[in-house]
């Protein structure tokens, strides 16, 4: 499959879906600090995946790539504490959970693809 807009990359569309289930769940949230820290780094993931596409180049997709996984990590750290301070119970906590690994692993192999190239 050839990749000709950032909205075809796998990662990117389940960082969306991701986001949307981040937002439902903590956008009412009066831990205002908290709420936006996580709002923030989950869009983050998703939205440097689309501007390290549009740079057109492969070592600046990489470097972006990079950054979206490494926030993928702080959303997951959030989630746990997440879970201590009771803002989500156990069942949100491994939904979310998987969802970042599962968009971390795509981030991965995809970064490597590119150092094929």
């Amino acid at each position: 499959m050839i990749i000709e807009k950032f909205e075809d990359v796998v990662a990117w569309q389940k960082a969306r879906i991701f986001v949307n289930e981040i937002y439902k769940k903590f956008s009412l949230s009066r831990d205002f600090g908290f709420r936006d820290q996580i709002l923030r780094a989950s869009v983050s993931v998703m939205n440097n995946i689309a501007e390290g596409f549009e740079k057109r180049s492969n070592k600046d997709f990489k470097k972006y790539l990079v950054i979206s996984k490494g926030s993928c990590g702080e959303v997951r750290s959030m989630l746990y504490l997440a879970k201590d301070f009771k803002y989500i119970d156990q069942k949100d906590f491994e939904l979310f959970y998987g969802m970042t690994i599962e968009i971390s692993k795509i981030i991965s192999g995809f970064i490597k693809s590119l150092n094929l190239n």
